[in-house]
């Protein structure tokens, strides 16, 4: 497998994630490249792409914090409790 084709390939598989991470995993195909086309067509520039940036942020953020509280849980021999 070339370079650039491994880089698509993680590329693809980056790109589902989100969708998993959305809560999207079970949608319909065509509402989800309906959504994205929607999204697609929002200037950068914009109010809502702010704001749907922002969304996106802290449910990044969110992921870090429960991802931190998770291994500091491991290390302290306190998971599961």
């Amino acid at each position: 497998m070339t370079d650039e084709r491994k880089r698509d390939a993680r590329e693809k598989i980056t790109l589902g994630g989100l969708v998993v991470k959305a809560g999207l995993r079970e949608a319909d195909r065509a509402f989800l490249l309906g959504v994205l086309m929607e999204a697609a067509a929002i200037g950068t520039d914009t109010a809502a792409h702010r704001r749907l940036s922002a969304v996106g942020r802290k449910a990044f953020h969110a992921d870090t914090l429960e991802n931190a509280e998770s291994e500091k849980k491991k290390a302290s021999g306190k998971e599961g409790v």
